[in-house]
């Protein structure tokens, strides 16, 4: 094959190798074919070899693609371009604290150095069991910060803190904060001002109310404020008015955070100090002693400088990386390449202002560095602009339809602020357009998603473009199902599996919310101090009924096997040969089981942690949801499902974007951490802890409720996630919804249809067996059934309206979107979450909700043991809402129904809790109804017997006559 010709663009950018350049490069239009010539064209000079030059990649992966293409297109060979500093910023700063980093805490005023022996700690599981470690020592010495671990949610939410400041480049020093770093803790308040004023404009003319003073309608409802807050009408003006006073902006932004900096600082610090005596860096944290070191030692910074610095994905960057970029160039020789469309990264502290803004960046990081010493070559310099237009992937259809996705609003009343000027139309290259771009919904959504697959493979209206250039009819492998978050994926498994539906997947789990996550840590349980937890959830997994359970919790008369299972565990010294054993008996194996292994060794062996100390960690897995990649394959052609961002930078002829459904994608916002660092706002915190007044109290931050308020909801975010998914398909896009479909379809060019699942069973010949990347294991013992399992679907079918399906849903109530969000929305509304009502339905629960006093307990898990002749059934559920108050209980559950017509079918339902809750509360009455959203009326529900549920249990096993 004859080597590819650069486009004009792509040549400019090859051989214009001296200065400072800024290259936009859109998805596919060959940015890695031209850096690599480019790289190569530099270091085949007789003046410059590889080490004159440092290419900075995103990921090590990208690094080692760099490597091999540039040795088929320049003078060096593999093995001579292996220490060649093409690598990432993280492993660069590694590197260069090897050699040179030895006394860089000194700079800091910290006496602890970097060693030869530091390890490098990259795992974040292990790393936040490490802080907690440090933050408990902490608390004890450190009793002056009482007032603000009462406020704290979990010392996670610190750790997470410090990591967004290193990013920033805002460092702690033994005697305050390093160079500027404490005005970044302060903000800036005209900035706030710029933006303050932006949402307080009245609207129409003058006529309608500011989007503050509208959104501020809400200030104060569910909140417990410290008596100097405003009221609403004192804040939002009286009647008439359409915008807050200006002096708002002051009273808002202007508030004592001395305290707050002060416990920052020390936490930070101390944590710092921590990871030096125990002998390790964070990636926060090499990068943090590398700039360091760099600002500080005039000698190791001319050592470490380069000729020519070229920085990949520059959309991705961070501040202090950007900054790091500029302390490693010796010459004004800088490149930067990347697409401000693609930057989807803030989660791990990437800032798209380093490209959107990058002559004013530049400008101002480059005098800031010089203001006290010449470190950086840069003398006002005007970058040179180049454009990569030509993609060599889409079709011009598919283009299109991406450079619309980055414009579309994410909610109905939500003005696109994004910078679309910017936007650099491309062009295609590809063969032929039959593309086929549509939408597809339906209420049990993952049916009908692996429907559509089935309608495409082998479809000649979705023809892609075979290795000949020639149409060709698609396979699996040709198709790649995205979503915004792992959830969907992992329930598009479930009944992928249910149907032997050929899938690979590709992307992070919630580790320690896995089956045989759960079961380890019941063992660990049944070994440690907390055996009645452990020994309840092995004895559930077994098939007993929680009546049965109690007893022999009770007694201590376990079932033979599994305390012949538990000496057996006794007997093993190692926490990883206990793990082994429990997967092996329960038939786990896969990269699942593998990655349990090695983390739960890993952090036995790397931390002091005891036995105990392990059950607590993998508790608060369980509780926070971190996750660690997975892939799982299903052979050579098998459909991939995978999320957005795992999908970042790969592509496939076929794009099936799913989980189109408003509160998924955006995906509803949930709780935020109490000490928060935001741009132009500085260090805030949303809850405050005062002993004012007759009792102490944990109270909300008025000030804060208000300034939030004035910042960025991060769709911009979403768009560009939007347009990542678009621009991975090569030919084809199909967008899936369920029952209510989100404001990105309704608002793109995408003609939506409804649905009619049917997903076949394959060929024989055909691959089947996906590798999942968790097991199922059936149990032995008691049946058992669902509240849903004893309602009659024919029901629900002759009204057209469905059962809502709950976390048990059978497959053929799985899917039902829009009841699935409102019970979302309930619930978060109810857990105090800052969420709002999108639709009457959820405005209804609100007001429910508003009015509702006592103990609220939502989604309440329920057992009912019974015995139906002779043998052992359970009934298990969630009921939406539990209320208890001193006088009685009430079952509370949310139906989305238009009708009537399944009320004697919710009864059923209602009375499985019923029973369960009577059962809890023998003291005082308790009673059942129904909220039918529809209309906002609540209907109480008498409940069946015990006589009649076994009568259903019957009628259900035996079927019809």
């Amino acid at each position: 094959m004859s080597e590819p010709t650069p486009n004009d663009a792509q040549r400019e950018l090859i051989e214009g190798t001296e200065g400072t350049y800024l290259v936009d490069a859109g998805p596919g239009t060959g940015k890695t074919f031209a850096v690599t010539r480019r790289y190569g064209r530099i270091v085949d000079r007789p003046e410059t070899d590889p080490d004159d030059v440092l290419l900075a990649t995103f990921t090590r992966s990208a690094a080692t693609e760099m490597k091999a293409r540039i040795v088929d297109h320049s003078a060096y060979g593999l093995r001579e371009l292996a220490d060649a500093p093409i690598r990432t910023f993280h492993s660069h700063c590694h590197e260069l604290l090897q050699e040179h980093g030895y006394a860089a805490p000194t700079h800091l005023g910290i006496d602890e150095r970097i060693t030869g022996s530091t390890r490098i700690l990259d795992d974040e599981l292990i790393e936040a069991e490490r802080f907690r470690e440090f933050f408990g020592g902490f608390r004890d010495d450190h009793p002056e910060h009482a007032d603000f671990y009462r406020v704290l949610s979990s010392p996670g939410e610190l750790l997470d803190l410090i990591r967004e400041l290193a990013s920033k480049g805002v460092f702690p020093a033994a005697d305050g904060w390093y160079r500027d770093g404490e005005s970044h803790l302060d903000g800036d308040f005209e900035a706030f001002k710029e933006r303050f004023d932006a949402v307080n404009e009245p609207r129409n003319d003058g006529r309608k109310q500011s989007v503050l003073r509208e959104d501020l309608s809400r200030f104060g409802r569910d909140k417990t404020y410290l008596p100097d807050a405003p009221s609403k009408s004192a804040l939002r003006g009286g009647r008439g008015t359409k915008r807050l006073d200006d002096d708002v902006a002051e009273a808002v932004f202007r508030e004592d955070r001395e305290a707050l900096k002060a416990f920052v600082h020390d936490a930070y610090l101390g944590y710092l100090r921590f990871a030096l005596r125990r002998n390790y860096l964070s990636f926060s944290f090499l990068q943090l002693f590398a700039f360091v070191l760099l600002c500080e030692n005039e000698r190791v910074r001319e050592t470490a400088a380069f000729e020519y610095v070229t920085v990949d994905e520059f959309q991705d960057t961070s501040e202090v990386q950007f900054k790091l970029a500029l302390l490693l160039s010796a010459t004004d020789n800088l490149c930067v390449v990347g697409d401000w469309k693609q930057s989807i990264y803030s989660f791990q502290y990437a800032d798209v202002d380093n490209i959107l803004e990058f002559e004013g960046r530049l400008d101002r990081f480059a005098a800031d560095l010089n203001a006290d010493a010449d470190r950086v070559p840069f003398d006002s310099p005007d970058p040179t602009r180049i454009e990569l237009r030509e993609n060599y992937r889409s079709t011009a259809s598919v283009i299109d339809l991406s450079e619309r996705a980055i414009a579309t609003p994410a909610s109905s009343d939500e003005p696109v602020d994004a910078p679309l000027d910017d936007v650099v139309e491309l062009s295609a290259n590809a063969a032929f357009d039959n593309t086929v771009i549509e939408g597809i919904r339906h209420e049990d959504e993952h049916e009908a998603v692996l429907s559509k697959v089935q309608d495409i493979v082998g479809n000649d209206d979705y023809a892609v473009e075979g290795e000949d250039g020639e149409p060709r009819p698609p396979e699996y492998g040709d198709v790649a199902v995205f979503t915004r978050t792992r959830d969907y994926g992992r329930e598009l498994l479930d009944v992928a599996a249910e149907h032997d539906f050929p899938v690979a997947y590709d992307g992070g789990i919630e580790l320690f919310r896995t089956d045989p996550a759960k079961l380890l840590l019941a063992w660990l349980r049944i070994l440690d101090a907390d055996a009645d937890r452990g020994w309840a959830v092995v004895l559930e997994r077994i098939g007993y009924a929680v009546d049965e359970i109690d007893h022999i919790l009770g007694t201590g008369s376990y079932p033979a096997g599994p305390a012949e299972f538990r000496d057996e565990l006794r007997g093993l010294e190692s926490v990883g040969a206990v793990a082994r054993r429990v997967l092996d008996r329960y038939g786990f194996t896969g990269d699942v089981a593998d990655v349990l292994l090695d983390t739960v060794q890993s952090v036995h062996d790397s931390t002091t942690a005891t036995r105990g100390d392990l059950i607590r960690h993998i508790e608060r897995g369980v509780e926070t949801g971190g996750t660690v990649d997975v892939s799982a394959s299903a052979g050579d052609d098998a459909v991939t499902v995978q999320t957005i961002h795992t999908a970042k930078g790969l592509e496939y002829p076929i794009v099936v974007m799913a989980n189109m459904n408003e509160g998924r994608f955006p995906p509803r916002a949930g709780g935020s951490s109490v000490i928060q660092f935001r741009d132009p706002v500085g260090l805030r915190r949303r809850k405050v802890y005062s002993e004012d007044g007759a009792h102490p109290h944990v109270y909300d931050d008025w000030r804060y409720d208000v300034v939030r308020r004035c910042l960025p909801r991060g769709y911009d975010e979403e768009r560009r996630l939007l347009y990542v998914a678009v621009t991975r398909a090569e030919s084809h896009v199909v967008f899936a919804a369920g029952e209510d479909p989100n404001a990105f379809l309704a608002e793109l060019p995408v003609s939506v249809e409804e649905a009619d699942p049917d997903v076949e069973p394959l060929d024989p010949g055909e691959p089947a067996d996906a590798d999942l990347p968790f097991a199922v294991t059936a149990p032995d013992g008691p049946i058992g059934h669902t509240p849903h399992s004893l309602m009659d679907e024919s029901v629900f079918e002759d009204a057209g309206e469905r059962p809502e399906p709950g976390p048990e849903a059978d497959p053929e109530t799985r899917g039902m979107d829009f009841g699935s969000r409102v019970h979302d929305f309930a619930e978060a509304y109810a857990l105090g979450d800052d969420v709002t009502p999108s639709n009457d339905h959820e405005r209804r629960i609100a007001e429910l909700l508003d009015g509702l006093s006592g103990d609220l307990r939502v989604e309440e898990p329920v057992t009912l043991p019974v015995a139906v002749d002779g043998r052992r059934v359970t009934l298990s559920g969630i009921a939406d809402l539990v209320r208890v108050t001193p006088d009685r209980v009430e079952v509370i559950d949310y139906k989305t129904d238009a009708t009537r017509r399944a009320r004697a079918e919710y009864r059923k339902q209602l009375s499985v809790y019923y029973h369960v809750l009577d059962e809890w509360f023998a003291d005082r009455p308790v009673e059942t109804s129904l909220f039918y959203t529809s209309d906002g009326t609540r209907e109480r529900i008498e409940p069946l017997s015990l006589g009649e549920l076994r009568a259903l249990v019957r009628a259900t096993e035996t079927g019809p006559e």
